[in-house]
């Protein structure tokens, strides 16, 4: 019982199977959670601008300590400035604990508890460096005069806010706001701005502090819709490969289960013929009266009906038998130096009579010179008398078929058939060429067939490494070239003689 179960399901696809790829099912639904989260704010988004800002801050970590330290250098060469180095180390601490923090994030697994904690570790190493920015903005000048330290921090308090603007925009406003400060602090260390120059200063710093705030947001929205693209994206590339692995396996299951076909009716050979072959033989005894005469009329019909009907199922279980061999991958060939005229002119007189009966003439057109080929004869005869067969059957009466055998351009020799029959629709051809696929004409026929000559065609030509082409329309006819390659001729085509100037040239003379 277990045995016919496990072969019966030989022939099933099992959609079970596809769960054994399980990188692709996790990703299907990691992506499709995803896709679900409610709203942009998902915490997959979440930990995804994290990684981003990590990435960022790691690899723009010396950014920062340059600015402080290039700040710092200058507020003591030309200024003068006071508590500047207690502002430097403020700062530096900030910048340096956002690196280390950074660097280790980098090596941890980003969960969506750990990306909350970070935002707010992070937040809180920015309100620091704000702090140490706010220290900067209320450095005095005493010695200096007129508004060019005034100036300068303005202008260093504007690069600090454009590199953070740029860097921290995944941690959306909070970054910015820290900038607040020192800028209150600027407006503060004036005691208030009492110059126009003072005022434009703290003017452009609130000024650009909102633009930055602005910028960062949009950033931070641009991020957001392209991380949700690229989630649809994942999650359409996963379901694709979903559906791959689904087709892969109905694909091999239906290969297994035709090669199990394959194989069962190749092996049924002798089984299906025997009983055949007594059948025919039995019933031929008895058309021929061998024995002794059929008294009753009706016997005798029905003799040759038996025989008639025997013969034409014999025919369809060689068919049948010869595709399944060449499917199964055990259709041997028995090659041997064989000639393409002689068996072509074998085949014209097997189906002359046939023809005569419905007044079509075979006409042959052979090259010269024709060497042999190195091929399986009981196959290339089988492959023209299919085509020929296939000619006179749907060839009207009184029409011609024209069979030619020559060189191709590539030096392999060729078998043409060519008939003036009604033809086959361009749309129809690949059916037709395909195992038990008949055409309209060939439907409407009362010499039906059973769709596999063709197909038998194709695959013997192609064990010989050979190729088919089928050419027709419709009401003007059809031509089939069965062609073998170059590497099967026995001897290479005749060379053509090249042209001597000069003997034309003692001619021309002469």
């Amino acid at each position: 019982m277990s045995s016919e179960k496990k072969s019966a399901d030989k022939n099933i696809v099992d959609r079970s199977r596809v769960h054994r790829n399980p990188e692709t099912i996790r990703a299907v639904r990691t992506t499709r959670d995803r896709l679900q989260s409610d709203g942009k704010h998902g915490a997959h988004y979440d930990r995804e601008l994290m990684a981003m800002y990590i990435s960022s801050a790691v690899q723009g970590a010396a950014a920062m300590p340059v600015l402080v330290l290039l700040t710092a250098g200058i507020c003591i060469t030309f200024f003068h400035g006071q508590n500047v180095l207690t502002w430097t180390v403020a700062a530096l601490f900030g910048y340096a604990l956002q690196a280390l923090l950074a660097r280790h994030a980098s090596r941890q697994e980003l969960t969506a508890e750990y990306a909350r904690r970070l935002e707010l570790q992070f937040t809180a190493t920015h309100a620091l460096t704000g702090l140490g920015w706010a220290i900067f903005a209320l450095q005095p000048c005493v010695d200096c005069t007129g508004l060019d330290f005034a100036f300068f921090k303005g202008l260093a308090l504007l690069i600090a806010m454009a590199v953070t603007a740029m860097s921290s925009f995944t941690l959306q406003r909070l970054p910015m706001l820290v900038f607040s400060t020192p800028i209150l602090m600027f407006y503060l260390a004036g005691s208030p701005p009492n110059s126009p120059f003072e005022i434009s200063i703290l003017a452009m710093l609130l000024g650009s502090l909102v633009f930055f705030i602005f910028v960062s947001g949009r950033l931070y929205n641009a991020n957001l819709s392209m991380l949700a693209v690229q989630a649809e994206k994942d999650w359409l590339i996963a379901e694709l490969e979903l559906a791959n692995s689904t087709s892969d396996e109905a694909r091999r299951r239906a290969e297994e289960a035709n090669l199990a076909k394959s194989r069962f009716l190749a092996s049924m050979s002798h089984e299906l013929r025997t009983p055949l072959n007594a059948i025919l033989g039995f019933s031929e005894v008895m058309k021929n009266e061998v024995l002794g005469p059929l008294e009753n009329e009706t016997y005798r019909e029905y003799v040759s009906d038996i025989h008639r009907s025997g013969d034409h199922l014999l025919r369809l279980i060689n068919e049948i038998l010869d595709l399944s061999r060449i499917e199964a991958g055990r259709y041997s060939l028995n090659e041997e130096p064989v000639s393409m005229r002689n068996i072509a002119e074998d085949c014209i007189a097997m189906v002359e009579l046939k023809a005569k009966n419905k007044n079509i003439t075979i006409a042959s057109q052979f090259e010269r010179v024709l060497p042999l080929v190195w091929a399986d004869e009981r196959s290339i005869r089988q492959v023209i008398l299919n085509l020929l067969s296939n000619a006179v059957k749907f060839t009207p009466p009184k029409g011609t078929v024209t069979l030619k055998v020559g060189w191709t351009a590539g030096g392999g020799q060729y078998v043409s058939i060519k008939d003036n029959g009604p033809g086959i629709p361009e749309d129809e051809i690949p059916v037709v060429l395909s195992a038990f696929g008949q055409g309209s004409i060939a439907i409407k026929s009362a010499e039906q067939g059973t769709g596999l000559g063709l197909p038998i065609v194709q695959a013997i030509l192609a064990e010989h490494g050979g190729e088919f082409v089928l050419k027709s329309k419709l009401r003007e006819g059809t031509e089939a070239t069965a062609i073998l390659p170059r590497d099967r001729v026995l001897v290479d085509a005749p060379s053509i003689e090249t042209p001597d100037p000069e003997r034309n040239k003692r001619r021309s003379f002469a």
